[in-house]
């Protein structure tokens, strides 16, 4: 986080003229907000990085973005645009991964010291509107927005295991083609599909439309409750919003659209190595738990391995070809890449709620519970079915935030070409969703 800022800092001393740095918030712990910006058009690009704290490689994204503009007028002058680039919109929970942060990268070792606050303290969610918003963060990015009023918005977001993909508040015709290339280029999978955008419109291979707010089922999918955001917070501004996701790990199944032979069995599999994972998670958390008080920061870790053991039930049952009835609403047809998507996504989250749990344990310097052997064991096991069964192979730093930099100046280009856009389209809805909490 710090060697954000400083990286930040020495740009704009380079390019005076050019380039300014100035605090928009500041975060729960008191770190600054840094925002940097580049240009001085009156049209205005939004780059978020760090929405989530587990997913570093936006941080190297914006400054790289930062050098692209300043080294090509067309991204500014030609372009009437400034860029505003915001380094981390979570700094105190990209400290929490500052463990693994250094390397050498291995799934073990991320999945030990990770760390993502729970959903009710990642900034980038509104779960009861704009006006309820209570985290400093969120308020800080709200207010940047409306003051801005930018015509493209960009989310950067990381896939610790998968491929890559887009999610758009609106369709940019062409960005799927130039995305495509892309991944070729830099040899990162495309996720065709991908679980967080499991019941979304596909608006071509690996890009999707976030859908706009409105009432509605939104059980199935965890992001589907996250579609009141600050992704759509501008929207009534013109403002188009790209989420960019890179993996850290690529997994090629990820990119096979072929027909399964039998997605149901595939699907009975993941359902119920959910149903298995979860059950052992929660004995151990039982047996954990009596004994976190004394842990620094046990709260903070505990939240999200509630919120975890919360949705893995539910995310079973609709997963489960044999429950495929109300209240659960069917899946679309599967492909083989939506199937190892889901394979993922359930491991994903039994591999978080050990590795924070591990860290419980370890925090406390002594396990009274007698789980650490149990956790170590689980977490190997686990990141081997990753590495083994899965393919999952490391991709470089710079090959992820160049795969990001190119998807959002493409992003950039197409929202330019097209702005005007106004927020009276007919798939605009002004009422909430449910709050997750609340489902």
């Amino acid at each position: 986080m710090d060697e954000l800022g400083a990286r930040a800092a020495a740009l704009v001393a380079r390019h005076p003229r050019s380039a300014r740095l100035r605090r928009i918030g500041t975060s729960r712990a008191g770190t600054p907000l840094w925002l940097l910006s580049v240009g001085h058009g009156s049209r205005h690009a939004l780059v978020v990085a760090g929405p989530h704290a587990n997913e570093p490689v936006g941080g190297a994204t914006v400054l790289l973005l930062a050098e692209r503009a300043l080294a090509d007028p067309r991204l500014t002058e030609g372009a009437d645009a400034t860029w505003n680039l915001l380094l981390c919109l979570d700094p105190d929970g990209l400290r929490h991964n500052e463990g693994w942060l250094t390397g050498p990268y291995s799934l073990d070792r991320y999945f030990r010291r990770f760390f993502r606050p729970g959903f009710l303290e990642q900034p980038e969610w509104l779960p009861d509107g704009a006006d309820g918003a209570v985290l400093p963060e969120t308020r800080a990015l709200l207010a940047l927005q409306d003051e801005l009023k930018p015509f493209f918005q960009c989310s950067l977001h990381g896939v610790d295991v998968g491929g890559g993909f887009v999610e758009l508040t609106r369709d940019l015709p062409g960005l799927a083609q130039s995305l495509s290339q892309t991944s070729a280029r830099l040899g990162i999978p495309r996720e065709l599909g991908a679980y967080d955008a499991l019941y979304w419109p596909a608006l071509g291979p690996a890009v999707y439309r976030i859908p706009p707010p409105r009432r509605g089922d939104r059980v199935e999918a965890i992001t589907e409750a996250a579609v009141e955001s600050t992704w759509y917070h501008p929207h009534r501004h013109g403002t188009v919003t790209a989420v960019v996701e890179a993996p850290m790990w690529g997994v090629d199944g990820v990119a096979d659209g072929s027909v399964p032979a039998d997605p149901d069995a595939a699907r009975r599999v993941i359902s119920r190595t959910l149903r298995q994972d979860t059950r052992l998670l929660r004995d151990i958390l039982a047996r954990v738990r009596p004994h976190a008080a004394a842990v620094p920061d046990a709260a903070r870790l505990l939240a999200p391995v509630d919120d975890y053991l919360l949705v893995c039930p539910g995310l079973a049952d609709a997963w489960d070809p044999d429950l495929d009835a109300p209240p659960h609403r069917p899946l679309p047809p599967l492909s083989t890449a939506h199937l190892t998507a889901l394979r993922i996504a359930g491991r994903r989250l039994a591999l978080r709620t050990a590795g924070l749990l591990h860290q419980l344990v370890t925090r406390a310097g002594r396990d009274p519970a007698g789980v650490l052997p149990e956790l170590d064991q689980l977490v190997d096991q686990w990141c081997a079915e990753y590495r083994d069964g899965c393919g999952a192979r490391w991709i470089p730093v710079p090959s992820q935030a160049e795969y990001q930099a190119q998807v959002v100046l493409a992003a950039f280009e197409l929202a330019r070409r097209h702005s005007g856009f106004r927020s009276g389209e007919s798939d605009w809805g002004c009422e909430p969703v449910v709050p997750m909490h609340r489902e």
